[in-house]
């Protein structure tokens, strides 16, 4: 699968299981505040008009604004504040997120990858709108998260070169080749270094790029955007250790897992320390190291 293994939304999907309505106050509070802002974005980016060719833009509109926690971008918004940006500055970062984000859902769930007919309690893409214009959907849903990005001005290179390397063949994709070459040998990981490898490559380098991302439009230095990085990741591999035993997946590491996510979630804190403002940084790592 694209992304990161869980059962939260349905079959074997890639959402994160995060209940923010158990967050403490101030993820809540952040969560509630600029959750519209991010939809408002997405609407406006990706709403149908005029003429759609074999709904395609209706099945990207679909894809990217049904439902979700929103996780992603809106890491990439507190890591702009943190680093003294304004969140308008973020905005086409954060969207770029989001829709590579739900790129990576679509194709996920195509019959070629896990096959699922159902997300997020409704159909998914390929089912509610064809095999084909699925794959097309993912595919401009990606398209238009580098072309948001162009938005950011002189800071748009660094900031395409941040999200081509996380989500290329040297990260995300590689995590999925790596799941599917294991899934065809009927082979599972043996070892917690062997699941953390999936888990970076699929889960975390999304995390990764949204906090540098974030650091980027704000105008950080590039010391401070790679420590930005640096908690993205380790977030995110937290987190997908704590599906993995949410799920009772490899119950025999669950103990060496369960002490791996204090580790990060105290590495995650550590960083978050580093930055400015990083105040919703560090409550979304103290929140990571309740659910440790």
């Amino acid at each position: 699968m694209l992304a990161a293994v869980s059962s939260s939304d349905g079959p074997a999907s890639s959402q994160v299981t995060l209940d923010p309505s158990r967050a403490p106050a101030a993820v809540q509070a952040w969560l509630d505040r600029v959750r519209p802002l991010i939809d408002g974005e997405l609407e406006r980016r990706l709403a149908v008009r005029g003429d759609d060719p074999g709904r395609l833009r209706e099945a990207m509109h679909y894809a990217a604004t049904g439902g979700g926690k929103r996780l992603r971008p809106a890491l990439t918004l507190a890591a702009c504040e943190a680093v003294g940006g304004a969140l308008d500055e973020a905005l086409p970062a954060a969207a770029a997120i989001e829709m590579l984000h739900a790129y990576t859902l679509v194709h996920d769930d195509l019959p070629a990858m896990d096959d699922d007919d159902e997300r997020r309690g409704r159909p998914t893409v390929h089912i509610a709108f064809g095999e084909a214009i699925a794959i097309l959907a993912g595919d401009g849903l990606l398209t238009a998260a580098f072309a948001a990005l162009a938005e950011l001005g002189p800071r748009a290179a660094a900031a395409v070169a941040v999200l081509g390397a996380r989500t290329g063949a040297l990260e995300l994709l590689a995590g999925q080749a790596i799941d599917l070459s294991m899934e065809k040998a009927g082979a599972v990981p043996r070892s917690l270094a062997e699941v953390e490898r999936l888990h970076a490559a699929k889960t975390g380098a999304l995390f990764a790029a949204a906090v540098e991302l974030g650091g980027i439009a704000g105008g950080a230095s590039p010391e401070l955007c790679a420590r930005l990085g640096r908690y993205g990741m380790a977030i995110g591999v937290a987190f997908q250790h704590a599906d993995d035993r949410d799920d009772g997946e490899f119950p025999d590491l669950a103990a060496e897992a369960a002490a791996r996510m204090r580790a990060l979630t105290a590495e995650a804190a550590e960083l978050a320390a580093g930055v400015p403002r990083g105040d919703v940084l560090a409550a979304v790592a103290a929140w990571m190291g309740q659910r440790a």
